[in-house]
């Protein structure tokens, strides 16, 4: 018997509707619905929560084939969920900039080094574009780790594509306006972070 009705007949025989078992589990009454009709696997932490519940083992549970695959499910959730973590503090690295001395401004003939929040003789223009792509990866980045258990299909798509293109825009803004060391640092997380997504696939 497949897992799905084994959970349905063990709730049945509890005689739990699939509302009170969600309340036990401490899930969506959604995520029982979508486990009892087959349209997926709860994690291993739930998974040994219902087998508690109901007294049984986890093998009692589930086939071997149905076993892989939820530790197939489970490994890609974990990547999943260390991807965001990282993706979420490398955008939010870009914040050194406000701090560490990677821009150069002039000041009576000579160059220094500056962090943006110290940097004097540049267009406003400029010193508005660096603050905003600063400012929009650290908000990133933020929601990026605030919302890694959000299941918004428009979120869970667009985040990892809004913070490469933000740093891709970073690195040509400050190459553009010649600022090589903080192109540098902007191109350096763009790197890590390619290559992050290159080994997931």
């Amino acid at each position: 018997m497949e897992f799905n009705k084994k959970l349905q007949e063990l709730r049945k025989q509890k005689g739990l509707t699939q509302e009170e078992l969600s309340e036990k589990l401490y899930v969506s009454r959604t995520a029982i619905s979508k486990w009892e009709s087959g349209r997926g696997y709860p994690n291993i932490e739930s998974l040994k929560a219902i087998a508690k519940l109901f007294s049984v083992t986890v093998d009692e549970l589930l086939s071997t084939d149905e076993m892989l695959t939820i530790a197939e499910e489970d490994s890609k959730r974990k990547e999943k969920h260390f991807c965001d973590l990282a993706f979420g503090l490398l955008d939010l690295c870009m914040s050194l900039l406000l701090f560490l001395p990677l821009f150069a401004t002039s000041d009576g003939g000579m160059i220094y080094e500056a962090s943006l929040l110290a940097l004097g003789v540049v267009s406003l223009y400029l010193k508005v574009a660096y603050f905003a792509v600063v400012i929009a990866m650290c908000i990133t980045g933020i929601l990026t780790l605030a919302l890694q258990n959000c299941s918004a299909v428009l979120w869970t798509k667009a985040k990892g594509k809004i913070s490469l293109a933000l740093g891709v825009i970073a690195v040509l803004l400050f190459i553009v306006s010649k600022q090589p060391y903080a192109a540098a640092f902007a191109f350096s997380l763009l790197v890590i972070k390619g290559m992050m997504l290159i080994k997931r696939r």
